[in-house]
């Protein structure tokens, strides 16, 4: 049976208007990278994900500590948007979450989303919605990431 996470706020670097609500769609996915070994979650270590969002491509690189994991599965999240998923699970080697982001001018995106992983990879994708002035402008994005160390180098970012 999946395991049921729930992730009420975020580290995720945005700014604001429509750029904020697309960087959160793309964020959403850098968060969402698990993967499943023996124990139901990622193996903690150096990660790297590849982000696709509009037509553009970015590579992150993180280090996951095992007291991240939980955060790292529950969904995106960000530091400017409190965000909460009442549809959220991780396990069996897939994933999916469902929930609304709200910043404090009061601005909202829901996203939905989901993949599925391994102990070492990761492969998902999320939906979003933002409200621009009453005009819904979505969004989507896809991350292909892997674990690339066992062990993190000097000076790696850590996952928050």
């Amino acid at each position: 049976m999946g395991r049921f996470w729930r992730s009420t706020a975020g580290k995720v670097q945005t700014q604001g208007g429509a750029i904020a609500g697309a960087s959160l769609v793309a964020a959403a996915l850098i968060a969402a990278a698990p993967a499943e070994p023996q124990g139901g979650t990622i193996l903690p270590g150096y990660w790297e994900a590849n982000v696709t969002f509009l037509g553009s491509s970015k590579v992150e690189r993180w280090c996951i500590a095992p007291k991240d994991i939980a955060k790292f599965l529950s969904g995106p999240t960000n530091h400017i948007y409190h965000c909460v998923y009442p549809e959220n699970t991780v396990g069996g080697g897939r994933m999916h979450f469902k929930g609304e982001c709200r910043g404090g001018k009061g601005e909202r995106i829901k996203l939905a989303g989901g993949g599925v992983y391994t102990a070492t990879t990761l492969h998902s994708h999320v939906d979003g919605r933002y409200m621009l002035l009453g005009i819904p402008i979505p969004g989507s994005a896809s991350t292909d990431a892997h674990r690339i160390a066992d062990v993190c180098p000097p000076g790696a970012k850590s996952f928050k």
